[in-house]
């Protein structure tokens, strides 16, 4: 297959567009396994992911929000790019700190963005090289200029990228060469992400086959990847050079070409590939599926497993137990044990991203969360250390405060609220609770005063009603 493009002024993103039409594309994972490597291996970039990404305990989340938002900032509307834009940049700036070395680290810092673009840039033009499909000069120096388009959309301007195709080689091979490391990212993505990768919504029923499955897939991944990395970055970060890895991996490339060129083309979709690992989402009209986001987006905010009134002895320790379990599914969102403020603003972010929000919802949606959190810290953080543990918070959630999630619930009531009347008419109840939680209600003619979905939100939330099917939700990865 080769890809040409007509010489004509187009649509950078239009119907003509090489990165539209490889995003779209199921094997584009193979590219953005690699690219994700490469760009963790960039100090920056590996602290910030460590420190605020969920993509080890929910990768399929991830995955699915990566495609969601590649669609949205790739979209022939300018206003759907813009907006989708704005939503990173607005998350993005809530992520900066310092590293483990003393490091500062900032996600809208406008180098490290160039990065992330650039081994996206050079993974594509890698996996079409793998997969036996040419690119012409004249279509890579196209995909290269869309790919500088893209880094501009999100960060203002293109002038950390080099200005032509010829320049960006040797651009890309010193930060190969001398800007890259082997740190604690890197080690997580190869060994522990694949090897650990939590069951896809479909395959949660069998655990004994999942298991069996990545027992088996797990090594072949990392051998795969490992071996279509430049030489360069494998030397410098000691990769091992694994004995017939690279005939796999080139395997992979062409078979996945192959099934992209004679599978029929619905098959090979990103849409068709997030439809078999969650089933859910198939067969949804839009509207549904807005309403279905909506209601996860709503179960996150049940981070806590609190009671407004003492338990009794009995119930104390079965809540006790219970917020165990819940500490390690939903809660520790970044996985390192602890509950910290990355955790509660990872949930905020998948909320905001789920429903779409906009710029003043948002901001309400981060602020409740923060007022959670400075509660939590009140009553639990008793060192100040600004974490909290799975003992500390288990030991206490009959007793924790409610009046963070009460913030919650307001921003979610007004989305629920969609034509501003403050009530939730019945209609949109049901829509919320019954297409999105798959729970069934009694009344369905009532409506809902803004008080009194508040009063119902905050007992489910508080544990008063428990339910695996709204954990599974919770803790989907």
């Amino acid at each position: 297959m080769t890809y040409t493009i007509r010489q004509e002024n187009i649509d950078v993103f239009g119907p003509d567009s090489i990165l539209r039409r490889l995003v779209g594309e199921a094997r584009w994972g193979l590219a953005v396994t690699r690219a994700t490597l490469l760009e963790a291996a960039h100090p920056q970039i590996g602290a910030a992911l460590m420190e605020n990404s969920t993509f080890l305990t929910h990768p399929w989340r991830r995955l699915r929000n990566t495609a969601t938002s590649s669609r949205r900032l790739l979209d022939p509307d300018p206003r759907v790019r813009d907006r989708e834009a704005a939503r990173l940049n607005r998350l993005h700036s809530r992520m900066s700190g310092v590293d483990a070395q003393g490091r500062p680290y900032d996600a809208t810092d406008p180098a490290a963005r160039a990065w992330v673009v650039a081994t996206l840039f050079e993974s594509t033009v890698t996996m079409c090289r793998l997969s036996g499909d040419t690119l012409d000069a004249e279509a890579m120096r196209r995909l290269y200029a869309e790919h500088r388009t893209f880094l501009a959309l999100i960060d203002g301007t293109s002038d950390h990228l080099p200005a032509t195709l010829p320049e960006f080689w040797p651009y890309y091979d010193d930060i190969v060469e001398h800007h890259l490391e082997n740190n604690e990212a890197v080690g997580v993505i190869l060994y522990r992400l694949f090897a650990n990768v939590p069951a896809p919504p479909v395959l949660r029923p069998y655990p004994v086959v999942w298991a069996a499955g990545r027992a088996v897939a797990s090594p072949l991944a990392t051998a795969i990847t490992i071996a279509s990395l430049p030489e360069a970055f494998s030397r410098r970060v000691a990769l091992p050079d694994l004995p017939g890895a690279r005939t796999l991996m080139q395997a992979a490339y062409l078979s996945t070409a192959l099934a992209t060129r004679h599978l029929p083309e619905s098959w090979t979709r990103v849409d068709f590939f997030m439809g078999l690992l969650d089933p859910s989402h198939k067969g949804a009209g839009p509207w549904e599926t807005v309403r279905r986001r909506a209601g996860k987006a709503a179960a996150l905010a049940r981070l806590l497993t609190p009671a407004p009134t003492p338990a009794a002895a009995g119930e104390d320790d079965q809540v006790t137990r219970s917020a165990d379990r819940f500490f390690a599914e939903v809660l520790d969102q970044t996985g390192d044990g602890y509950l910290r403020w990355p955790d509660l603003a990872a949930m905020a972010r998948e909320i905001a991203t789920r429903l779409d929000l906009g710029e003043q919802e948002e901001d309400r949606l981060f602020q409740a969360y923060a007022a959670w959190w400075r509660e939590l810290q009140s009553a639990l953080d008793s060192d100040s250390d600004g974490r909290v543990t799975r003992d500390e918070y288990a030991a206490a959630a009959a007793r924790l405060p409610s009046t963070g999630l009460v913030k919650i619930a307001d921003v979610l009531f007004d989305v629920t609220d969609v034509d501003d009347d403050e009530k939730i008419d019945s209609e949109e109840y049901l829509n919320l609770f019954r297409t999105a939680f798959h729970r069934d209600l009694t009344g369905n003619d009532d409506s809902y005063s803004r008080s009194a979905f508040v009063r119902q939100f905050v007992s489910f939330m508080t544990g008063q009603q428990h339910s695996n099917a709204y954990i599974s939700l919770l803790s989907s990865g």
